[in-house]
Order: structure tokens, then C-alpha cells, then sequence
């Protein structure tokens, strides 16, 4: 690639080797701009002329297809060319020299220029964001996306599997410019002329002064907001509404993909890609051996009893039968897969007889009924092993009496 191919693809706003159609749309847009027809300033015809030199330079270069030719200045007071003419062969002459413009005409030429550029900015836009719409084809579903999110489980739901309804919202980056929320290339600035610079006359209308310029910055170039995005770089927020079907018997940190998806038309179709947290429990703790544990009070009457009492389970309540020889109970197969998809484990109850710490007075008079009942009438025990001791024990204290007797 020459040097002048080059700078003709850099007189059109394009990195070298763009293809034909952004040359033609570049082409397209200064010509909208620097139109002397459209375009008032001195430098518009200079400007025109560039421009189709750098094109012809591209096409002969074979850097693109030839685009429909440039429209041309016209001599006044013939009517304007059409936008379709031919590029003519060679440039136009330059209009003869006007005089020096006073400060108020310069100040007002400026203004209306201003107001042209910002008018042929608009309707660039507007043009960019019809022929964007006219490209797309309709897609009310907008792009499939990939979410990734955690879903967090009872115990009870890891352990049976559910389906959870979850919802959420995605932004997706605007396509159109990349995420950066205006349109590449930039546009020469029309005050200026992608100078960066703009004339500042002084109270004598030969001397003036050059000042950066207010509307690019001092830059040359502006930036066109992205009509597609509204200039930030995301496009409107979509919700989506997925029914998750949970496996029974994961653990937690499983990795779960669910397929695109959605519930209803108006929701976005996504792929989820879950991590599976299990909260803490209130009542069971879930052991490294998946077996689940329930420590519990129970009435220590009860437990002396052997009572029957309803524990909890992942499965409900179930009964269990007290033993006061035991305080530790094993309940089959209502515990956790041992297996992902797998049969239940074991539960695991351990019981904790609670007494009061001070009992009343109708307790203590229950308790003496008792005590006496288990002690018999005249020492006579109801229990074999309190009559052997007390035998034993009157037995004793006999034998203690002999001694203690005169002449031993």
C-alpha cells in the first residue's frame, strides 16, 4: 500500500484496508458534510475536492468497489448537481478571493454553520439507525446469554430435588459500536474543519486570532452518539424466568447447567450455569458421610417411661419409641442420598432427657407415691434386686447388734 493510499484512506476518517462498504459509507458522510450546497464555509470546495481525490485514489488502488460518484460544486448560477452525478475528471476552478468578513458576519456565519453541522449530524444518525434497523432481521428474543448464579437449597430440597423458579435480568452489550456508545470512525468536526482550531476575529476584521476549538475539544474529530444504544454502550434490560429442575441428592458446590429457556414469550432464552449452596439447617446438621444428625430434648419422666415420641425427619415427622438405656437412636432410610440420584441414608437421633431443676410441690408429692410404691409396704420392695439389698442390709445390722452385746 502507497503512501498516498494511505492518506487517502485517512482523508476519509478509515484504517487502511477498510472494506467497500465503509469506504462508501465514509464517502457517503463527508460528502453530506462538506457539500458546498450544504456546507457555507470557505474551505467546503478545498474540502470537497479531497474527498474525492482520496476516493479515486482507493478505487484505483483496488482497495474497493466503485461507489455511485460524488456529487460537484456548481457554477452559480447553474442549479445544483444531482447527489448521483459522476465525480467530475478534474477539480472546479476556486471561486475568486472574498473580502475580508467583518467581525458580526463571521460571528453569524459561524452560528449558522454550527446549526447546519449539528442538522446534518441528526440526520446522519438517523439515516445510520434506518439502515441499521433495515439490516437486522426481527429477533424479539434478542441474543441467548449465559448466566452464571448460584442456587441456594434447604436441606430437605437438595435431599428430595425440586424445581426452582428463578428470575433475573440481562444487559447486553450493544453490537453496533462494540460497547463504547458512539460510532467509529469519528467525524471531522464541522466549526473547525478537523482542525481543532476555530478563528477568533479581533476588533480589526484583518487581524484574528486562533483558538482551540469549543465543540471537539481541540481534537478535530467528534464522536456520534450510537443510535442503537443511546450512547451507552448496553441495550435495554431483559428479564428472564427459567424452571430449574433440581437433581436429588447434590452437594454442595455441584455444578449444574440448565439449557436456554424461558417460561413466557417476552423472556429472555438463557443457559444457567448454577453452583449449588445447601443453608444451614435449624434442626439437622448433614455429616462428610452424609449422614444426618438431630440432637433433641426430650422429658426425662417421658424417657424413663419408655414413652413414644414424634421426631423430625427430612421425610416429616416420625415416631420413635424411648429407651432409658439408650440415648442414641438410628432411624433407616429417611436420612440423605448417600449417592447423587441415590436411595436414602440413615438418621441418626440423639436424645437429651431434661429433668427440672427444682420440682413442686405436686411433683414431690407424685414422687413420694412413687418412691413408695417401688419401696413396697414394710420395706417389702416391689424389685427383686431392692428386696436382696435390703435382706442384706437388715442382715448387717444384726450382726452389729451382737457385737455390741454384754460378754462379746
Amino acid at each position: 500500500m502507497t503512501v498516498d493510499t494511505r492518506h487517502a484512506f485517512a482523508e476519509l476518517g478509515l484504517a487502511p484496508g477498510a472494506t467497500a462498504h465503509e469506504v462508501k459509507a465514509a464517502w457517503r458522510r463527508l460528502v453530506s458534510h462538506w457539500h458546498p450546497d450544504r456546507n457555507p464555509s470557505a474551505g467546503a470546495v478545498a474540502r470537497m475536492q479531497r474527498i474525492n481525490d482520496a476516493f479515486r485514489i482507493i478505487h484505483r488502488a483496488g482497495q474497493s468497489a466503485t461507489p455511485e460518484p460524488a456529487p460537484r460544486a456548481a457554477k452559480p448560477p447553474a442549479p445544483p448537481p444531482s447527489p448521483s452525478a459522476s465525480p467530475p475528471s478534474s477539480p472546479p476552478p476556486p471561486p475568486p478571493p472574498s473580502p475580508p468578513p467583518r467581525a458580526d458576519d463571521t460571528a453569524r456565519a459561524r452560528a449558522h454553520a454550527g446549526a447546519r453541522a449539528k442538522a446534518s449530524a441528526d440526520a446522519q444518525a438517523r439515516a445510520a439507525h434506518a439502515s441499521g434497523a433495515r439490516s437486522k432481521e426481527p429477533d424479539d428474543d434478542g441474543p441467548r446469554r449465559t448466566v452464571h448464579r448460584k442456587v441456594r437449597l434447604t436441606l430437605e430440597e437438595a435431599a428430595a430435588g425440586c424445581t426452582k423458579v428463578l428470575q433475573g435480568k440481562v444487559v447486553d452489550t450493544c453490537e453496533s459500536c462494540s460497547g463504547r456508545g458512539y460510532r467509529l470512525p469519528e467525524s471531522a468536526c464541522v466549526p473547525c474543519e478537523g482542525s481543532g482550531e476555530v478563528k477568533q476575529p479581533a476588533w480589526f476584521g484583518w487581524l484574528n486570532t486562533r483558538l482551540a476549538c469549543e465543540g471537539c475539544g481541540g481534537k478535530g474529530t467528534v464522536r456520534i452518539q450510537c443510535v442503537d444504544c443511546h450512547g451507552t454502550g448496553k441495550l435495554d434490560v431483559r428479564r428472564y424466568q427459567v424452571n430449574a429442575r433440581i437433581p436429588h441428592g447434590v452437594r454442595g458446590g455441584d455444578m449444574l447447567n440448565v439449557s436456554a429457556q424461558r417460561t413466557r414469550s417476552q423472556h429472555a432464552a438463557v443457559d444457567l450455569h448454577l453452583r449449588v449452596e445447601i443453608v444451614d439447617h435449624p434442626l439437622f446438621k448433614l455429616d462428610e458421610d452424609r449422614t444426618v444428625r438431630c440432637e433433641m430434648p426430650v422429658d426425662g419422666f417421658a424417657w424413663i417411661a419408655n414413652r413414644s415420641i414424634s421426631v423430625p425427619t427430612l421425610t416429616g415427622m416420625q415416631p420413635l419409641v424411648l429407651n432409658r438405656d439408650k440415648l442414641t437412636y438410628r432411624l433407616k432410610n429417611v436420612g440423605y442420598p448417600l449417592e447423587r440420584r441415590g436411595a436414602r441414608g440413615d438418621q441418626v437421633v440423639t436424645v437429651q432427657p431434661i429433668f427440672p431443676e427444682k420440682l413442686n410441690a405436686d411433683q414431690d408429692i407424685l414422687l413420694d407415691q412413687l418412691i413408695a410404691a417401688l419401696s413396697g409396704p414394710e420395706g417389702h420392695a416391689s424389685d427383686h434386686r431392692l428386696r436382696t439389698w435390703q435382706r442384706e442390709l437388715r442382715a448387717w445390722e444384726r450382726s452389729l447388734h451382737k457385737h455390741d452385746a454384754p460378754g462379746h
